[in-house]
């Protein structure tokens, strides 16, 4: 049954009390409208401003009466006509004992006709007593043919309001489009390519990242994630094969092109030393997949009353849900999902409800956990089934670390050209990328202070100095690197 049938079938049975909670107002009046083709009530709409009016599929007749709560309630009780009474933004006045006396009574249908109740709402909380009567409906979202058909329409109203100028698409490119906007309500979607077409009169691939952070700002109600605007592509990082590959196979099937028998790619774990890449991987692979990229922090969930942790993990969750296709990106999970039950079991519940979601969702969001300290991480979250693999970043080989140099240099602007690449290299055994890269950052500081061009002398000398992670934390890189031998897959 598609949404309408669901509300007539409501309707039909003259539900006492139906709760909507959207912000999309004028998609739900536009419902109740078309709900009169196949069962006729009067229909009726409420506001504190314009109070109780009738309103059917082609007519809207002046308001009735005072607009304020009571007389609307009174007046839905002294109705001779069955009706439907649409009722906007109605739930604060149920603080009063009055006005939940007479609603109660109407639901009741205490010497008053079988009415028809709507509460609709961004979101309403009510007393128990109506709680217990009320059936809750949920407006489905646009599908994607109702979502092609709105750009088709602003971009039919943009070339009216531009002396018949035609906006210029690329059909993949609305496709992708069409895709990213599902999860929003359709005023919302409407707002965004709306916005997108009289940016440039256009819709092609240069709109995806407007999109993306348009639609973020608009759903990250929690603001427990973040938006990361730099995603790396798999050419910026150095190293990695086994990991880019596996990416690029699942890449389509990502997409919606899944082969017969297969379910989407679910999500990895990179465990690894640290500084040797694990978050510009996690970058790299919402590049590889071409979606953005979310990160969670932990740390923001956390609050010290109790069920609030929890709250704000199930919005978060539901925002990356809602902004799908994406990459959920948690960082050190091992602090959020500790094993210890010094916290009155709060990381239990969060590592129970994260499990649960891991199993059960259907939305395109891809999970990248990154972890430095595996042996604080539950059993229940390595165990087979719960990521599709687990990947090991290690300290780079030879041939990695000449690349890491190479992408280093050049992004600073110097020609690697220039270096003995093989030689510095060979001088950077243990080193993870990110002393690579300090090294190069300090040997700069040191030549613009002897006003001298940077050599391969002058990172040689820094690389000389520096003790790396591998020395200085032997034992635990030693055995996190033994652990990882035989249980993970190398991400190189």
């Amino acid at each position: 049954m598609n949404e309408l049938q669901d509300l007539t079938a409501l309707i039909r049975a003259n539900t006492p009390l139906i709760v909507i909670e959207t912000q999309d107002e004028a998609r739900v009046i536009d419902l109740f409208r078309q709900s009169l083709s196949r069962v006729w009530r009067a229909l009726f709409r409420w506001s504190a401003t314009e109070g109780l009016r009738r309103f059917d599929m082609d007519r809207e007749d002046a308001p009735e009466g005072a607009p304020d709560a009571s007389a609307a309630l009174q007046a839905i009780r002294q109705a001779t006509q069955r009706g439907v009474y649409v009722l906007l933004d109605f739930h604060p006045y149920l603080g009063y004992a009055g006005s939940q006396r007479a609603l109660r009574d109407l639901i009741q249908r205490r010497h008053c006709l079988p009415h028809v109740i709507v509460l609709v709402g961004h979101r309403i909380e009510l007393p128990p007593e109506l709680e217990s009567a009320a059936v809750r409906f949920s407006p489905r979202l646009p599908d994607a043919t109702a979502l092609t058909r709105m750009l088709r329409e602003e971009a039919e109203s943009y070339a009216r309001e531009n002396n018949g100028r035609r906006v210029e698409t690329d059909g993949d490119a609305v496709k992708q489009i069409v895709r990213n906007l599902q999860g929003l309500s359709l005023s919302d979607a409407q707002r965004i390519g709306r916005q997108l077409i009289h940016a440039d009169g256009a819709l092609n691939a240069e709109d995806l990242p407007q999109l993306n952070r348009l639609k973020f700002e608009m759903l990250n109600r929690s603001g427990h994630l973040h938006y990361e605007y730099d995603t790396a592509r798999f050419a910026d990082v150095a190293g990695a094969r086994r990991l880019k590959r596996w990416i690029e196979q699942r890449r389509a099937a990502f997409a919606g092109d899944l082969p017969a028998g297969l379910e989407p790619p679910k999500g990895v774990l990179l465990l690894g030393v640290q500084g040797c890449g694990k978050s510009m991987l996690a970058k790299a692979i919402a590049g590889g997949f071409g979606v953005p990229l979310l990160r969670m922090d932990f740390g923001t969930l956390y609050d010290k009353y109790h069920g609030e942790t929890e709250k704000n993990l199930r919005a978060a969750l539901a925002s990356a849900e809602q902004l799908a296709p994406c990459v959920l990106w948690i960082d050190e999970i091992e602090k959020g999902i500790a094993s210890g039950g010094e916290d009155g079991g709060t990381s239990r519940r969060v590592l129970g409800y994260v499990l649960t979601w891991m199993a059960e969702r259907t939305s395109s969001v891809f999970l990248v956990a990154t972890a430095n300290q595996v042996q604080e991480l539950p059993a229940e979250l390595l165990r087979k089934g719960r990521f599709d693999e687990i990947f090991f970043v290690d300290l780079p080989d030879a041939d990695t670390r000449v690349d890491i140099f190479h992408v280093h240099l050049a992004r600073r602007g110097l020609k690697p050209d220039d270096f003995q690449l093989p030689a510095l290299a060979a001088a950077s055994e243990g080193f993870s990328g990110a002393e690579i890269e300090q090294a190069i950052v300090a040997a700069l500081y040191t030549a613009h202070g002897e006003q001298k061009p940077l050599d391969t002398g002058l990172v040689m000398q820094e690389i000389r100095g520096t003790r790396p992670l591998s020395v200085i934390m032997a034992e635990q890189v030693r055995a996190l690197r033994d652990w990882a031998s035989d249980r993970t897959v190398p991400a190189d």
